[in-house]
């Protein structure tokens, strides 16, 4: 009874891990989920993307680039603090889901854009 389902399951996986996964598509639920799970770059996200982590409203968004506009790129993820309306309990909760990278400018050693 549950042979088809196993069987279907197993060469799921086996496609998934040879990187030719048949059901794959370009966008949608598992996609977004997958990009979800990649960490968001606090250096160079959007307003929207940063709405798109739990606990963070537009508002509190919005400060986060405020901020980085004004003080210039995070130089590690704890800085996100000193934005209002982050404290420690909401900083640990995004802390496994942001990273600090510099702007694509500054890895090639120019100065970042105005």
């Amino acid at each position: 009874m549950f042979r088809p389902i196993v069987v279907a399951a197993v060469a799921l996986m086996a496609a998934a891990a040879s990187g030719t996964a048949p059901l794959a598509q370009e966008s949608g639920p598992a996609v977004a989920q997958a990009r979800a799970a990649s960490p968001l770059n606090i250096n160079t996200a959007t307003a929207e993307q940063f709405e798109a982590l739990p606990g963070v409203g537009a508002k509190t968004a919005a400060r986060i680039v405020e901020y980085r506009q004004k003080n210039g790129a995070f130089k590690k993820a704890e800085e996100l603090m000193n934005v209002q309306g982050i404290g420690e309990k909401l900083f640990l909760k995004l802390k496994p889901l942001v990273t600090v990278a510099p702007a694509k400018a500054e890895r090639a050693g120019q100065p970042p854009a105005v």
